[in-house]
């Protein structure tokens, strides 16, 4: 059994500067004012788009994450509907060894976490059990893997959709994994494009 902490990666990089360059040729068009564009004017046009609310033009350019997390905070992000999935999958996986996403909203003191350490463990071994002893394949045994199982997903939106995730999941109503994982996504965002996201997560 493993125990490790949420993680995100961006899986292509990208040159902040020349996005947003990109955003202001494409957002001039609805101005046709494409000759005002000058080497440093995109920075206060974006700005300026956003504050207006016409953050469509935010959509001419995704980014991709990669998020390892638990299976509770896939759950969340996948009501997301703009954006794209690739998930895991614990149906055609067979694990060997599970891992887990260490809770961080209530295993405040070392008798929770030791609780919480031993159920693992237990669900672990139960899953061993059914699927060498009983030959059950992963499509059933799955059915007992809890929302702490860690999963890999591949997330892809555009801007736009990115700063309606991350304004609903780094609220403080969001759950504590949640606001965990969408402010490691936002991080990335806020040092790749800070014009677009500096009013998120103030």
């Amino acid at each position: 059994m493993k125990i490790i902490e949420p993680s995100v990666e961006l899986m292509r990089d990208f040159d902040g500067a020349e996005v947003m360059k990109f955003l202001e040729r494409c957002g001039r068009t609805a101005y046709q004012s494409e000759k005002n564009i000058t080497e440093d004017s995109a920075e206060k046009f974006i700005r300026n788009i956003i504050k207006r609310e016409h953050e469509s033009v935010l959509e001419h350019f995704s980014c991709t994450f990669k998020i390892i997390c638990d299976r509770g905070v896939m759950a969340e992000l996948t009501r997301h509907r703009l954006a794209s999935f690739t998930i895991e999958s614990t149906r055609f996986n067979a694990y060997d060894e599970l891992t887990f996403i260490k809770p961080e909203d209530f295993l405040l003191e070392d008798d929770e976490f030791a609780h919480w350490k031993n159920l693992m463990k237990c669900i672990e071994v139960e899953y061993e059990y059914l699927r060498r002893t009983w030959c059950r394949p992963p499509e059933q045994v799955r059915a007992i893997l809890p929302s702490s199982l860690k999963t890999e997903i591949v997330m892809t939106a555009n801007l736009r959709e990115w700063r309606t995730v991350l304004k609903l999941r780094t609220d403080k109503v969001a759950h504590p994994q949640m606001i965990q994982v969408a402010n490691m996504i936002l991080e990335v965002l806020k040092e790749k494009l800070p014009i677009i996201f500096e009013d998120i997560g103030v």
